[in-house]
Order: structure tokens, then sequence, then C-alpha cells
């Protein structure tokens, strides 16, 4: 292993382990790669990938959906879904369980956000299943393993970070409609293992049906969950791009928001727009310190040595899926969704190209390892949010979050050996 590449590693390790935020771990690393090489005129070829590593307009999409979901956050859309949800699922037993996972599927596709998912679906489901005897940490474990689903049911910021990664190769359309069926497929997994907890722990049964009922909170809830319409129908029907759509998206949720349901008011877009500002600095900090490390990688040939030595282990294509997977769980547990698609992607997209695995298919598989990293410590922030919300503890809550993680990797191995569940509706639609 050369000079430069024990240092990028080391470094990096030992920033993470003094707890230096991870764009700092990033950027602090790749430079002192860059010294380790030698070639210090590269420094201005690093700065230079710093700045234009977040110059495109396809990242203009993020700012938007962060405001728009900030926006349906604070607008009471989490309620109005959640009143919808229990009219579906809350009859059955455990039904508040079932309603806490539709409700996060639902709101995690508006607002593309898992954080906001724990934060305002948990928010008020976690409360109210400790109201009706459910477990407090299972109730925790329901929320912050739902909330994920939302990053795999478009419109989603991480998406669009791969269709960046793979440089256009896939684009934002195809990687949106991919994550549909493997979202609801996580979802049904993660309503099982609250079915069968609940029937053993003998949780209540929630509301009856009544289909006049039913009617009446879909319509109120149908708003919101018609943004998803208006965003996917306006990119496939090549009315817009899917940055386009992202300004429509927050044009909508203000209308939604502020005049419509009137929970946002306009004295307090400042301060809403003040947190965009902030959650979209850091996630381009990310973007553009994961695009100098990437550089760094590059120039070490880092991507082809880690391709060399998996291809030397074996070419068997269901193995090396496999090791990757493992490896990406592995990712997950340390490092933000965002730099791990930017780094690891050039890495591991040609290894699996050159074994016949679809480059969509591919980036579904990524972002399904790196959700289960977000209810992980150490820096699993669905974990730590989730935590604050039920007031409990991680330690509390890991053993309860077992059975939820192995139905998560349970769906995750299905859909690595079944290309289908991630490529038929982008086929559906021509990509």
């Amino acid at each position: 292993m050369d000079w430069p590449v024990i240092v990028l590693i080391t470094s990096f390790v030992i920033l993470l382990v003094l707890n230096v935020p991870i764009a700092f771990a990033i950027g602090i690393s790749s430079l002192l790669t860059i010294f380790a090489i030698g070639d210090i005129p590269a420094l201005k070829t690093v700065a230079h990938t710093l700045a234009t590593g977040i110059d495109s307009f396809t990242l203009l999409a993020i700012p938007f959906f962060i405001l728009a979901g900030q926006l349906m956050g604070r607008g009471g859309i989490a309620r109005r879904l959640i009143e919808f949800a229990n009219i579906l699922v809350g009859r059955f037993r455990g039904g508040l369980s079932y309603v806490n996972i539709l409700t996060c599927m639902l709101f995690g596709s508006i607002s593309g956000s898992a954080v906001a998912a724990v934060s305002s679906v948990g928010g008020f489901m976690i409360p109210l299943m400790n109201k009706e005897g459910y477990d407090r940490d299972f109730n925790a474990s329901v929320s912050i393993t739902a909330a994920t689903t939302g990053l795999l049911i478009p419109p989603s910021n991480v998406m669009i970070v791969y269709s960046l990664a793979t440089g256009g190769v896939v684009s934002i359309a195809a990687i949106f409609l991919a994550g549909f069926v493997p979202g609801i497929l996580v979802g049904l997994g993660l309503m099982i293992v609250s079915g069968v907890t609940s029937l053993k722990r003998n949780y209540g049964k929630g509301v009856a049906f009544e289909s006049r009922e039913a009617i009446k909170k879909f319509l109120i809830a149908l708003p919101p969950l018609f943004l998803v319409v208006i965003v996917l129908g306006g990119i496939l029907g090549g009315l817009f791009t899917a940055t386009e759509a992202s300004a429509i998206a927050v044009l909508y949720a203000f209308v939604l928001s502020v005049f419509v349901y009137r929970e946002v008011k306009l004295n307090e877009l400042p301060e809403i727009l003040l947190q965009c500002g902030i959650t979209t600095a850091v996630v381009m900090l990310l973007i553009g310190t994961s695009m100098a490390m990437s550089w760094a990688m590059a120039f070490e040939s880092i991507p082809q040595d880690i391709s060399a030595a998996l291809l030397s282990l074996t070419d068997n294509r269901i193995v090396i899926l496999l090791l990757i997977n493992v490896l990406l769980l592995f990712v997950g547990t340390f490092m933000d969704m965002t730099p791990a698609i930017l780094i690891f992607t050039p890495i591991f997209l040609p290894i699996v190209k050159g074994l016949g695995v679809h480059p969509i298919h591919f980036g579904i598989l990524m972002i399904m390892n790196l959700c289960i990293g977000l209810c992980t410590p150490p820096v699993g922030s669905c974990l730590f949010v989730g935590c604050g919300i039920a007031n409990t503890t991680i330690t509390n809550v890991i053993r309860p979050l077992l059975p939820f993680f192995l139905a998560m990797i349970a769906v995750l191995l299905i859909v690595t050996y079944v290309p289908f569940l991630s490529l038929a509706v982008p086929q559906l639609f021509g990509f």
C-alpha cells in the first residue's frame, strides 16, 4: 500500500474517532494526502475541484427540495397523513405501528428527508403509541427505521447525488422511478416485524374502518400527496427538469402550508429559510469535500486497486455483490449518505458494471445499504433524533431495533439478487 493511501485512510479514521465533523474529516484527510503525494501544485486542482464540485445546475434541486420538505413539515402535513393512514391500517392488531410506518413512507416521499420524517411523524406518533400502551423503545424503533423509506420513495435528495456521482449515466428520473418498489418492500418488511411483535405483546387495535370517513381523510391528504405526481409527472412528461420540478415543489408547498392549511405564518418564513440555508450549506460542504477526496483517490488509483483486489478474490457476481453490500453496510455506520455516495460510487460502479449489473439497480442497492446506516451508531442521525423524541437511550433501543434491521437486510438481499424489482418501473417508462 502506497504512503499517500495510508495517510488518507489513517487520517480519516483518526479524525472520525476524534468526532471531527464528517465534512472537515474528509477535507483535512484529502489535504494531508496531497501533501503526502508531494505534488503541491495539485492543491490548486483540489481547491478547484472542491469549488466546481458544487457548481452544478442539477444540485440546485437539493436546496429547493430541502425547503419544500421544511414547509411541508411545518405545515401540518404529517398530521393529515397520519389521520389518513390511521383509517387504512389503524384497525389491525398493533395498528398504530402500521400507521407510523405508512405515514413515514408517505411523508418521506414528500419531504425527501429521513430526519424530517422521524421528527415530524415520530414526534406525533411516539407519544400517541406510548399513551396506548405500546413499549416506548419499540415505538422509537418503528419510527427510526420507517423514516428511511422516504429516501427510497421519490423525490429524494440522495438519488440526485447518486445521479451526479455517475456523471449523468443514470438520470434523476430513472433513479426516482427505481425506488418505488424497493421502498414499498422495505415498508412491508417493517410492517411484518411490527405485526409479529404486536401479536406477541398483545398491542391494541385502533379505529374501525368507515368508508365515508376514509374518503374524507383521503381527500384531506390528497393535496400533499399530489406533490409527488407533480414532480414525477412533470419530469417524465418532459415539462421541466428535476431542478425546475424542485422549484415548483417549493411553490406548491408554500401555497399549501401558508394559504391552504394556514399553519405556517409569513413571519415564520425567515426562520424556515435560515434553517434551509444551514442544511443546504452542510450538504454542499459535504459534496465539495467529497469531490476533493474522490480526486485524491483517483490520483492514487485507489478505485482501480480496490476493483483488482475484489476481482482477485472471485469473479462470481453473487459473491461480489454480497461483499459490496457488507462494505457499504460498514461504511454507512460511520459516514453520512452524501459523501459515501460521492466517494464510493466511482469505486464500485465500474466493478458491478463489468459484472453486468445495471447502474440504476446498483444505485438503489447503495441507497438501501446506507439507509440502514442512518439507524445505527455511532453517527446514525435517525437513531439519535428518534431516541431524543422518545426520551430513551440508544442502549435501550438497540435490542428492539434488531428485528427491524434483519427485515431491512432481508429486503436488501432480495432486491440485490432480483434486479427486476428495481428496474421494472424505469423500464416501463423507457429507461
